[in-house]
């Protein structure tokens, strides 16, 4: 494990002044290079221009990991949709920010639950070393002396709550410097967005409510485990919840399974996503493997729950676009989806090219949905389910992504997109490192409009 931190940096000014003693080294770095790689040839010189950039980028990250808070989450978020706009180095070193981030150490944590539990700190048994590290809180487990329950008590890091919109300020200053991305009215609107939803997660009362809102979602879906929250326990900056025991998503056991069981793990995944947004109107959107754990029991495999503070919230406005979208992509039918993409300002604003390109983006993103007639047969097994593995989906995605925001203004997706292809990325990854294969129809037949249903079901 990372080695702990003693604090966390809180102030606006210490994390700006860390923010920029990191550019500062990095800017050093970068005038060495060019005195030392005088003297190379060509070939010799963009080697180590690249190997210098990798450097300097996990540089970057490791020192966005020491922050913590909402830096964190933007680099996360900023590394997903990166391909079409930062070099694949940066863009590979965000991706690890998740790794980098240390946990705190044991005797911080320990002040902060005693300031939130009071006297009842005592009802415990607390584990000293965290079974779970992010950017916000950790995780530690512990042992309920009156009941002998096991628990795990979620803890918010110290100040990170006040920081967010000081962090957000430091974020956008830094692409800016960087020239990263452009300076538009839509980034404002990300980082907007953004600012609103970390305020929402930094709330541990609401997210608390969140998660037993989701378990009465799913009370009769034998699928999924959420953990009970104990409100006795919890407070705005401390939830504590059963533990609930299960293997990571990306253990070596899931990839020896059965098909059939991978098939229908992966199925559970990708179902409750698409309940998120069509029935419930509101979603988890942070798909890290962290949030979710399997538990294996007499061959039944239940897919754990573990997260809901990142959750956002959609009108039925963008929920009916949304079915339209689905419904085009379930039949690969471009003047469909052009059709469907209607009543709302990002694409209303789009014309010739780019709303064509965009059309390309969305069928290709919903070809997991898709009827299997409409499928390349590469990507389908012997029973028409959809091979995720082998579809090379994200790549091919991004890759016609990037050649329509070519023509576009702004090559950040608009806000409320931003959280639902954060998501389906996330789906994504899992299934294919599940090499679950799913069946389409079955997933998005609920969602149909009738005449759709009707056809198929006849």
């Amino acid at each position: 494990m990372t080695k702990p931190l003693n604090d966390i940096k809180t102030t606006a000014l210490s994390r700006r002044l860390t923010i920029a003693k990191t550019s500062l080294n990095i800017g050093k770095n970068w005038a060495k290079s060019g005195v030392t790689g005088l003297f190379l040839s060509k070939e010799a010189k963009q080697a180590q221009k690249h190997a210098l950039l990798q450097e300097q980028a996990d540089y970057l990250v490791s020192e966005l990991g020491k922050l913590k808070g909402s830096v964190v989450k933007v680099g996360q978020m900023l590394a997903l949709y990166g391909d079409s706009m930062l070099p694949p180095q940066v863009v590979n070193a965000l991706h690890t920010l998740d790794a980098q981030t240390a946990p705190l150490s044991w005797h911080t944590i320990y002040q902060v639950l005693k300031t939130q539990l009071g006297e009842r700190i005592h009802d415990f048994e607390i584990e000293r070393t965290p079974i779970g590290t992010a950017s916000l809180a950790q995780v530690h487990k512990a042992y309920h002396l009156h009941t002998g329950r096991e628990v795990v008590l979620k803890v918010q890091y110290p100040g990170v709550a006040d920081a967010i919109d000081s962090d957000l300020s430091i974020f956008k200053q830094l692409l800016k410097i960087t020239n990263a991305v452009p300076q538009t009215q839509a980034l404002d609107d990300w980082f907007n967005e953004i600012g609103q939803l970390l305020h929402t997660e930094v709330d541990y009362r609401t997210e608390a409510n969140t998660t037993k809102r989701f378990a009465k979602y799913l009370a009769d879906d034998s699928r999924y485990i959420v953990p009970t929250i104990y409100d006795n326990y919890s407070t705005d900056k401390l939830i504590c919840m059963s533990y609930e025991s299960g293997i990571p998503l990306n253990h070596p056991t899931l990839t020896t399974l059965p098909t059939e069981r991978k098939n229908a793990l992966g199925q559970a995944a990708i179902d409750i996503v698409l309940r998120e947004i069509f029935e419930w109107g509101e979603m988890q959107t942070d798909p890290n493997f962290g949030n979710y754990l399997v538990r294996t029991e007499n061959s039944i495999d239940r897919l754990i729950l573990l997260d809901f503070g990142a959750v956002k919230h959609f009108d039925d406005k963008l929920l009916n676009i949304a079915k339209r979208l689905i419904t085009a992509g379930f039949h690969q039918d471009k003047a469909m989806m052009v059709k469907a993409m209607t009543g709302y300002d990002f694409f209303d604003e789009l014309t010739g090219k780019p709303q064509s390109d965009m059309a390309d983006v969305f069928l290709t993103a919903c070809e997991p949905f898709a009827k299997p007639s409409a499928v390349d047969d590469a990507y389908l097994d012997e029973n028409g389910q959809y091979i995720w593995a082998n579809s090379n989906l994200y790549s091919r995605v991004m890759k016609t992504a990037k050649n329509g925001m070519q023509s576009l203004e702004f090559s950040l997706p608009p806000k409320e997109m931003m959280f639902i292809s954060r998501k389906f990325i996330g789906a994504y990854a899992l299934l294919v490192a599940l090499d679950a294969r799913t069946d389409a129809t079955e997933l998005v037949l609920p969602y149909l409009q009738n005449k759709d249903k009707e056809h198929i079901l006849s």
